[in-house]
């Protein structure tokens, strides 16, 4: 979790363009409740790949909720994840 946390916030806010495992993404991530919970949705260009999540810091520590979508996803990712420039 520690890694993907570090990428997650290497992720700045609003809309951006980047690369996961050979296709290409338009990403947006927004923040709530005074920076303390965020959420990340990604649409494959050309293509139908699809990721969103809900991520939450407490002070029992993070809770990663993907929408509809396995956990081990969200976290390949967003740890791939190369945004460009």
């Amino acid at each position: 979790m520690n890694a993907f946390l570090a990428s997650f916030h290497t992720i700045p806010l609003g809309t951006h363009t980047g690369v996961c495992h050979g296709k290409r993404y338009v990403v947006s991530k927004s923040a709530f409740n005074n920076g303390k919970s965020w959420k990340l949705v990604a649409e494959e260009l050309g293509g139908q790949d699809y990721i969103s999540l809900n991520l939450y810091e407490l002070k029992s520590g993070a809770r990663l909720y993907p929408c509809e979508m396995s956990t081990d996803k969200v976290i390949e990712f967003v740890c791939g994840l190369t945004l460009e420039t």
